[in-house]
């Protein structure tokens, strides 16, 4: 059974799928992939744009593998294979909340983390700086609990699945809160000189659409409340109607009519509008997101983020590239986690996205320049050309990584073509 991603544009077929229900059922299929010379990935819900999950040997989905194992005060320990969009559920009907989150919850939380999942936080990162311990299963069968303090903790919470396969994870939790949403329109220009004002909200998300001076920015900040949701009639006109059915046949119409875009971004310019509105916090943070694409995501040093966005804005001006989707920025502080796009240093991450019918290899190329040059990182579960080489220049701690993956799995059960690329065969 072939195995293709939600994007359409990673696929591959395993010799055998397994669906485990239980670290025992893992640990199994991890022995069965050693004993005849297979490897052994196992996959989320296909959100990566890399082709990390692929393999031709035992892919394990872990569509049972799913819901909470315990809950203990502020601590949640919950199976590898459960969607944030569940957890968010099951957490929320205990009055908790997640610190911080992406704004896509298709995913699992293994899949979320071991690629790096970061949202956007002043002090508060991604899903990886939330974990208080891991439990996976290494390449001789074992089954081992990770803790901080130790370096497979922190090397393993943000993975890649090259170190063992995750089985469950625990998370630091918090009670439930609200936040207070903005939205404002801003000129560009303005949004670069004012940015170090703007990064004091808690959570910031602007996006800039290409072929003008637009930008719309989303400002999270917690609030005692009461809570004043946008009604029915609003989340589905945002979130339903405009984000995605008007935003998809813009996007169609572009392709068909490419000449056309820049006027499409400005007729999409003059609707933006300001709003906001108090919500709980994991429907502030995600977002509905319909309409297929192609990502590309770096993270550069916080300070170097105006230069990465003005010279962006020129490249696209000067090659004449006609770009439908907005280039998204979001902001999180240092992470401990070695493989983290945020180890070590404050980082500003800059995703530029292209409809899925209109490839465009040079945009990503071009802008992926700019990036390497300033230092970037490029998010693991997002599409790159960076290779173990490289890489190894921009993590601190990437020569500890390949020396812990060739102690605890020296025969490579888990790699594959992408993980060859990256980390190195």
């Amino acid at each position: 059974m072939a195995f293709v991603n939600w994007a359409r544009n990673q696929s591959g077929t395993p010799a055998e799928v397994r669906t485990p229900s239980c670290a025992e059922d893992v640990v199994r299929a991890v022995r069965d992939a050693a004993a005849t010379g297979r490897r052994v990935r196992m996959v989320g819900t296909g959100h990566s744009f890399t082709g990390v999950a692929l393999t031709d040997g035992i892919m394990l989905e872990p569509d049972a593998l799913t819901g909470v194992r315990t809950w203990a005060g502020d601590r949640v320990t919950v199976l590898a294979g459960t969607p944030l969009r569940v957890l968010n559920e099951l957490l929320d009907s205990r009055g908790l909340a997640l610190a911080n989150m992406g704004d896509v919850t298709e995913q699992t939380v293994a899949g979320a983390i071991q690629t790096g999942t970061h949202g956007t936080g002043r002090d508060s990162g991604g899903l990886a700086d939330q974990v208080t311990e891991l439990e996976l299963v290494l390449a001789d069968g074992s089954v081992a609990t990770a803790a901080p303090g130790e370096d497979l903790f922190d090397a393993a919470r943000v993975g890649l699945g090259a170190l063992g396969i995750l089985t469950a994870v625990t998370l630091r939790v918090e009670p439930a809160f609200l936040l207070h949403n903005r939205r404002r329109k801003l000129a560009l220009g303005d949004v670069v000189a004012s940015l170090d004002e703007l990064t004091t909200a808690e959570h910031l998300d602007f996006f800039w659409l290409p072929h003008t001076e637009a930008c719309l920015v989303k400002t999270n900040d917690r609030s005692p409340g009461p809570a004043r949701p946008p009604g029915a009639f609003r989340r589905w006109l945002d979130t339903v109607f405009l984000e995605n059915t008007v935003f998809g046949a813009a996007c169609a119409l572009g392709a068909r009519l490419p000449g056309l875009i820049p006027r499409i971004n400005a007729l999409s310019a003059a609707a933006l509008g300001d709003s906001e509105s108090v919500d709980v916090s994991y429907k502030a943070f995600t977002a509905r997101r319909d309409v297929r694409f192609l990502e590309m995501e770096y993270a550069v040093p916080r300070e170097r983020l105006a230069q990465a966005l003005r010279e962006t804005r020129d490249l696209i001006e000067l090659m004449d590239w006609k770009i439908t989707f907005p280039v998204e920025v979001r902001v999180t502080p240092p992470s401990d986690a070695w493989l983290s796009t945020a180890y070590g240093r404050e980082s500003a991450y800059i995703a530029c996205h292209v409809y899925r019918p209109t490839p465009n290899p040079a945009y990503f190329e071009g802008v992926e320049e700019i990036m390497t040059r300033l230092g970037g990182r490029p998010h693991w579960g997002k599409l790159h050309t960076r290779d173990a080489a490289y890489l190894a220049k921009v993590y601190p701690r990437f020569a500890d990584f390949a020396a812990l993956r060739d102690r605890l799995d020296p025969g490579r059960l888990f790699t594959n073509p992408y993980l060859d690329t990256v980390l190195g065969p």
